[in-house]
């Protein structure tokens, strides 16, 4: 019995997901467990395993289709099944990837090329097809590994890995691979042209549409780190001895800091939605991680109700899981979170502007310790170790004086922090 398989739903908030690649042919076996294809969300990209083992009778969409939510993408079942029912409609499948003819079952064409020879049968991929001649591979010279002797992108990487190793044995190993998949547009004497990866599609327009539809100022301020420091220090130690079980970091104490600054300050904690506000009960805060895949923003539930130790561990598994690739959806929309902070101190920064993330009405951007100086005592100077702190807020939402007092009550919790 034929058995469709549908793009998952990754959260309730996702409604569409756009197609990666595929990682199984038509007509090849699949075994459940298997990868079929992998798909992308606004933020995360995810790889869909088979549920059922057969034959990949159909494959209803490409890489880059944006494909709605427990829409039918491929069939999975026994040649000769019919599969016709299994279809989407027309209007929601921009052309289909490719099939099996219910009546139709895959010939074996098993042959030898002769140098020479100009007539004879050859079963490849067209994904495969399309890399050979990028790469500059004979594919008649190949014989493939796929289902009844197809030639398939396998077949074509290794036989242009041993072809540059020929050619190069001292080429990185890493680089042939890069030049082997790399996808180029156009390319000159010194440029190269590439798509741009639907992630950054995604991020560069809510940048855009942030800065179009919102007003929004940035404050600097610097906090005295000191009591940062040794908090951080006392942590480490009790950390490597083994008295506590969480690692605890400046950012993590900084983020607890924010929390109760918010606590005292809930107009900052609230959505702008043009002729109305939402507030809330609660501090769900966003965390800016940086990934392979791109920024990403992660939503800390109820982290007003967290302990220093509950939050720095909870912060701790989302940036894993968006590094991972395997976060939830849900906790990556900009509605998830009430406020948002981002760290670059690590990198060195000193003042910089972040970028509201809608419908939130404020960011908190988080700057390296420099040492500045600063009166110690009366009539006495001396330098301080001092973090930078940067606050870009919706001028449509809060008032000047609202975002400077509520920056200041930022620096007031750092310098004054209990846990």
């Amino acid at each position: 019995m034929a058995i469709p398989v549908l793009m998952p739903r990754q959260g309730q908030s996702v409604e569409t997901c756009i197609f990666g690649q595929w990682y199984k042919e038509v007509g090849e076996s699949v075994s459940v467990g298997d990868i079929l294809f992998s798909y992308e969300t606004d933020k995360a990209s995810f790889e869909e395993e088979a549920k059922a083992e057969g034959i990949l009778l159909a494959c209803f969409f490409n890489g880059g289709d944006e494909v709605p939510v427990l829409t039918n993408v491929a069939v999975i079942g026994q040649p000769g099944e019919s599969f016709a029912e299994f279809v989407p409609g027309t209007a929601s499948v921009p052309e289909p990837a490719n099939t099996i003819a219910p009546d139709e079952v895959p010939v074996v064409f098993e042959f030898e090329v002769e140098p020479g020879e100009l007539h004879h049968h050859l079963r490849i991929s067209p994904l495969a097809k399309n890399m050979a001649a990028k790469l500059g591979v004979d594919i008649y010279a190949l014989k493939g590994s796929g289902p009844h002797g197809r030639i398939i992108a396998r077949d074509v990487e290794a036989a242009n890995k041993m072809k540059s190793s020929v050619v190069n044995e001292e080429e990185p190993a890493v680089y042939r691979k890069i030049t082997a998949t790399a996808t180029v547009i156009e390319k000159g004497d010194d440029f190269e042209i590439r798509p741009v990866s639907n992630i950054r599609k995604l991020i560069a327009n809510a940048m855009h549409q942030s800065l179009q539809n919102s007003a929004q100022l940035t404050h600097h301020l610097s906090a005295d780190a000191r009591r940062l420091q040794r908090l951080r220090k006392k942590f480490k130690t009790e950390y490597a001895e083994g008295k506590i079980k969480q690692n605890i970091t400046i950012n993590d104490l900084v983020c607890f800091a924010v929390i109760r600054a918010l606590e005292k300050f809930p107009q900052a904690n609230t959505h702008f939605l043009g002729d109305k506000m939402k507030w809330f009960n609660k501090v769900h805060l966003g965390l800016a991680v940086d990934t392979d895949r791109g920024l990403m923003v992660p939503a800390v539930k109820n982290a007003s109700d967290l302990s220093l130790f509950g939050l720095s561990a909870q912060m701790q598994q989302l940036a894993a899981q968006a590094r991972g690739g395997n976060i939830n959806p849900d906790l990556l929309s900009p509605e998830a979170a009430t406020f948002t902070i981002s760290n670059l101190g690590n990198y060195g920064v000193e003042m910089f502007t972040p970028v509201i993330n809608l419908p939130q009405v404020a960011i908190l951007g988080v700057c390296t310790i420099i040492p500045r100086p600063k009166e110690i005592e009366e009539g006495v100077y001396g330098f301080v170790p001092m973090i930078g702190l940067s606050l870009t807020y919706n001028h449509q939402a809060l008032d000047g004086g609202e975002a400077t007092r509520f920056l200041a009550e930022i620096k007031n919790q750092i310098e004054t922090i209990e846990y």
